[in-house]
């Protein structure tokens, strides 16, 4: 495991090293000043000593009044090593006798500056020497004066203290240059020592404090990225030690809550993934932050490739409002809801119930979107059924008002009907009007009978009365069907063909329903038909029997074959968009169906589909 230069440790380093360097530093300082000091005193000392003895020297000398060896001695003591000078002075401060020449400009009176450097303080507090700086350097100056004593009153007053004063002055230069040197030797062993103890540091914090702290570096990236298991080694008893069994009692307790967090969203995860409502969380960009498993089963992509994605762009043709949710909501704040229909990926087509609700940070702002996704297909056919038999309770109301008021007239109508029929010879000759006259009271009599088991039947459907049913032959319906829309089919140049059927074709059904069914598909298809068109009719017995009415006419188009069975849609101008749907309740009501194959301008064919007599007489089973 390598170590980095971190900035903590650079850090240290750097205030490591300025600590023991100003550490060393002010030691050599005040080492250099005591040490200078030292010099000084023992300089000093000698300087006295010296001045003692050449004034001792002097005063012997001045007894005997000998001024040519007074003079002699002062030039032999200023000859000596490290005396600058020596000089003489009288009471008056004149000097007497000098060792060298003065320098130009001396001046030792006592309001001189160096003889002030002794007399600005009391006389009890003048030192013997002093240091001085002068033009040409430093110097160390001792005076030693010299006492009026009886010896000496036969020359100088008695009243005097004192006869003169010798000044010994000592050149300080070599003093401070040894100094100096001694400093600069002291500063390079100081720094010598720095080093090798910052090194010795560095490498003490490096073994037994940064190299133990990375650890806790190692381990927390380690934890950070999905190590939950990995701690730091806690051996021994120092802080560091200390701070380690911490990091790690820290670390146990991350990865409890990192488990409780992560069990806790499983278990989110799965309740929302749980609910058959698709649930998609979006952003102020409208990306997908998340989405449950119902809204993925609506996108028909795997969770990778919608999360990240522009809500268009995940599933496009999903959402066909014409307003986004989202967008409004961003835009306005407040809960929206949409209805919008959603294309499956099958071709199916769902209604959907989209609820989008704004999620909001602790500013107020809107940070995402929640939509709610919600499959009303159900209900809206619910609704529709409903809304179905609300239509189909007031058409009972009025079938049955219609089918009662009409039975009277019906009935007179059908007794004049039999008795003209009555009335016409039997044995005569039936060629001539008398001919014309039976076809028509014929026909007549039995459009009525059927018009009254036409109001019959809507009695029935009005009360929830169902028909016993009878065997039916097939044959005998299609030519009896077709007669009657023979004069339809003439006012508009359509031809009608109704192919052979074999008579032993039947069926179980009500027959006024069976006719009232086929008549409707009819003139469906004549209206369809163009002049010159044909209607075909023709009957197949197998599984099941089917009963076939093919047209060469307009076709009908395939957003519209979905709703030609429902009740009140017509696509034909003044149509009541009833005929289908009553025929196709006719035939379910015998267990049957109506299958529609249509191509826009090639013609329809619609298939009456009916179960096939058992050999008891009784419809087959339908797998």
């Amino acid at each position: 495991m390598r170590l980095r230069l971190t900035s903590t440790a650079a850090g240290l380093a750097v205030s490591i090293t300025a600590a023991v360097a100003t550490a060393f530093a002010t030691g050599a300082y005040f080492y250099s000043q005591h040490h200078f000091q030292t010099l000084i005193e023992s300089a000093r000392a000698t300087a006295m000593a010296q001045g003692d003895l050449i004034r001792e020297a002097l005063e012997h000398q001045m007894i005997e009044n000998d001024r040519s060896l007074i003079a002699e001695m002062v030039q032999s003591f200023g000859r000596q090593t490290s005396v600058e000078s020596v000089m003489l002075l009288d009471r008056h401060g004149e000097v007497r006798y000098s060792s060298g020449p003065l320098a130009p400009g001396t001046d030792l009176s006592i309001q001189s500056p160096t003889c002030q450097a002794c007399h600005r303080h009391p006389p009890a507090e003048r030192a013997s020497s002093r240091v001085i700086d002068v033009r040409d350097g430093t110097l160390l100056r001792t005076v030693v004066p010299f006492r009026n004593r009886q010896a000496c009153y036969r020359c100088h007053d008695p009243a005097h203290g004192i006869n003169g004063i010798l000044i010994l002055d000592r050149n300080v230069a070599p003093l401070r240059e040894a100094m100096n040197r001694d400093l600069r030797w002291m500063v390079a062993g100081s720094g010598a020592l720095t080093l090798l103890l910052v090194a010795g540091i560095a490498f003490i914090v490096r073994v037994a404090v940064l190299k133990r702290l990375q650890r806790f570096e190692t381990t927390a990236r380690l934890i950070a990225g999905g190590d939950l298991a990995r701690r730091v080694p806690a051996s021994g008893s120092d802080t560091i030690s200390w701070l380690a069994r911490e990091f790690n009692t820290m670390a146990d307790s991350m990865s409890g809550l990192v488990g409780e967090v992560r069990h806790q969203r499983e278990r989110l995860e799965t309740v929302i993934n749980s609910i058959d409502d698709g649930i998609v969380v979006l952003d102020p960009q409208r990306h997908i932050v998340a989405a449950n498993a119902a809204f993925l089963q609506r996108t028909g992509r795997a969770r990778d490739e919608v999360v990240g994605c522009g809500c268009r762009d995940a599933a496009p043709g999903l959402c066909t409002a014409r307003d986004c949710p989202t967008l409004v909501c961003l835009e306005s704040g407040d809960r929206q809801v949409r209805i919008c229909e959603r294309t499956n990926p099958d071709g199916t087509v769902s209604w959907e119930e989209v609820h989008a609700s704004p999620v909001r940070d602790a500013g107020g702002r809107i940070e995402q979107v929640v939509e709610v996704w919600r499959d009303i297909s159900e209900r809206r056919a619910a609704e529709a059924r409903l809304a179905e038999s609300h239509r189909l309770a007031s058409l009972g109301v009025l079938a049955s008002g219609f089918s009662h008021e009409m039975n009277t007239p019906l009935a007179t109508v059908l007794t004049c009907v039999e008795g003209i029929l009555r009335d016409l010879p039997q044995n005569g000759d039936r060629e001539g009007e008398w001919t014309r006259i039976g076809e028509s009271a014929t026909i007549a009599r039995e459009q009525i009978l059927r018009c009254r088991g036409i109001t019959q039947h809507f009695l029935r459907l009005s009360r929830g009365q169902p028909s016993a049913g009878d065997i039916v032959s097939l044959a005998l319906v299609v030519a009896a069907v077709a007669r009657l829309v023979e004069p339809t089919a003439r006012a508009h140049a359509v031809g009608i063909v109704a192919d052979p059927i074999d008579p032993g074709v039947r069926v179980r059904a009500d027959e006024a329903e069976l006719q009232h069914a086929l008549v409707n598909l009819l003139l469906n298809a004549i209206q369809a038909c163009a002049t010159g068109g044909t209607v075909t009719v023709t009957a197949v017995e197998g599984a099941d029997v089917r009963i076939r009415v093919r047209d060469d006419g307009c076709g009908i188009a395939p957003e519209h074959l979905k709703r030609i069975f429902e009740p009140f849609f017509s696509l034909r101008g003044g149509g009541t968009g009833l005929g289908l749907f009553l025929s196709l309740n006719f035939v379910r009501r015998w267990g049957g169906d109506i299958e529609v194959d249509s191509t826009p301008g090639a013609g329809s064919v619609f298939d009456v589909v009916l179960p096939a007599l058992a050999g008891d007489g009784r419809p087959e089973a339908r797998p």
